[in-house]
């Protein structure tokens, strides 16, 4: 059996991971007492999911984990990182302990340890208990103490085998996405209120962190989706700025600094109410990762609002505070809309390297691609390996410049629930058939397992 998942050493090969969401590939949303999550209410909004779906059975992960435990032990990656369900083991989110759903996360970490692959658990990826979200979500204080009991509990379960463990993947998202341009869950539209739930989002990492530490816990870090912001004029700079702070010091700032800077308080003065950012929050944050995570997918090219053709973002959309503003999306770009530029995770790991002095883990990178093109009944999806392969190359370009980057994780293992486009998006290393769950590799799951077999020949041969 593998031993548990570390942060690996400075220095070392670089380690490669697939990775996968709780909601997004799990199903048996009312099995073994699992209560409500806030997607299954947003899911059954009219209107909110592209193709009206949901994830209550996705990829039926809850019962073919072994199986998906072969596809990853295949690769022949190092890691498998996964999400936990916090209505699986607190089905109201506080208090009562669903066992059934512990055991559960059980079966699923010792079956990646039998084969040989490093568990690494995401306590929070997006799927708060609806019984929450009820007394007010990520808005409320009580909220983030809730969070830390939970972390708490699972850490117990499982943090004899699970070494490596991030609290929140990108708060960004269910802060601003959720409680302002309300396009994911819970699908709340207060504007600046969503500063509220950033803070409380980076409070209950730091609170989980402390108590998880206190229990025995090494390497707890947390998971941002930071973007290189890059104004795409000289008269866009000071919306750049805010949209800057919006996306990356809101996160970087109290974790690195304890505070928040003058910039982001411009543009959110709500980070200034001494009800919110109560005395100690701050100190607590600062030095409460042990690592820093980062997803990329994209650039992010704000323009002045009005100038140039691109999506347009009025004022409390998903960046409230900042004056309105258009993001420009470059050809070439992905499935999904989004600009293909590699050079920008190069940046953005020299930079945040720079910023934070914090060992660095691509924990999500990868690309939504159309996967019409199949031959010999396998989709055929260079256009997917090209992508993984310039972002790759910039990971490595980045550890070159002086990087602390140890890992590379690319998003994600099975096509899934996509949020607010349901399963009209496709990521996956593997394709799955919506009718019987049948899972084919794509001509990427062979491409990134010769990768991986490429760099454990160079690492066990040593240099020639």
């Amino acid at each position: 059996m593998s031993t548990p998942s570390r942060l690996p050493a400075a220095h070392a090969d670089l380690e490669l991971g697939t990775a996968t969401a709780s909601y997004q590939v799990e199903g048996g949303a009312t099995e073994d007492g699992r209560g409500p999550s806030i997607w299954d209410t947003f899911s059954a909004r009219p209107g909110a999911i592209a193709d009206a779906s949901d994830g209550s059975v996705a990829c039926d992960s809850y019962h073919r984990y072994a199986e998906d435990a072969d596809l990853v032990a295949g690769l022949g990656v190092d890691w498998y990182r996964f999400s936990i369900a916090w209505p699986r083991v607190q089905p109201e989110g506080r208090g009562r302990v669903e066992t059934r759903g512990l055991d559960y996360y059980d079966r699923l970490v010792d079956s990646l340890l039998e084969r040989g692959v490093k568990p690494t658990a995401t306590l929070y990826h997006w799927d708060l208990p609806q019984a929450l979200e009820d007394q007010g979500g990520w808005l409320e204080r009580g909220t983030a103490e809730a969070f830390a009991d939970y972390a708490e509990i699972v850490h117990e379960r499982l943090g004899d085998r699970v070494g490596l463990w991030a609290t929140h993947n990108e708060p960004w998202c269910a802060a601003y996405l959720g409680y302002s341009a309300g396009v994911h869950a819970p699908g709340r539209q207060e504007g600046g209120a969503a500063h509220r739930a950033a803070h409380h989002l980076v409070l209950g990492h730091a609170m989980a962190a402390e108590r998880m530490r206190a229990a025995g816990a090494h390497d707890v870090g947390i998971v941002l989706n930071l973007a290189p912001v890059w104004a795409e004029r000289p008269e866009a700079a000071d919306v750049a700025d805010g949209v800057d702070a919006i996306r990356n010091r809101v996160w970087l700032a109290p974790l690195v600094d304890g505070a928040y800077d003058d910039g982001l308080l411009r543009v959110a003065p709500e980070l200034a109410d001494p009800e919110l950012v109560r005395d100690g929050d701050l100190a607590l944050m600062q030095g409460s990762a042990d690592w820093i995570g980062i997803n990329y997918y994209t650039p992010v090219r704000p323009d002045v609002a009005g100038t140039s053709a691109g999506d347009e973002h009025p004022e409390g959309g998903a960046y409230p505070g900042v004056a309105p503003f258009t993001l420009v999306e470059r050809d070439p770009r992905t499935d999904i809309g989004w600009e293909i530029d590699a050079s920008g995770l190069e940046e953005l790991l020299v930079e945040t390297h720079r910023r934070t002095g914090l060992p660095l883990l691509v924990m999500e990178n990868g690309a939504a691609c159309a996967d019409d093109r199949v031959e010999e009944g396998r989709v055929a999806d260079q256009d997917r390996i090209d992508y993984l392969r310039d972002h790759l190359a910039a990971t490595e370009a980045a550890r070159a410049a002086g990087a602390d980057v140890r890992a590379y994780v690319v998003w994600t293992l099975l096509d899934n629930f996509e949020w607010a486009y349901g399963y009209t998006k496709t990521f996956g290393l593997v394709h799955i058939d919506p009718a019987d769950q049948t899972r084919t590799p794509k001509a990427s799951y062979d491409w990134l397992a010769g990768v991986a077999r490429d760099r454990s020949r160079r690492r066990t041969s040593g240099p020639a």
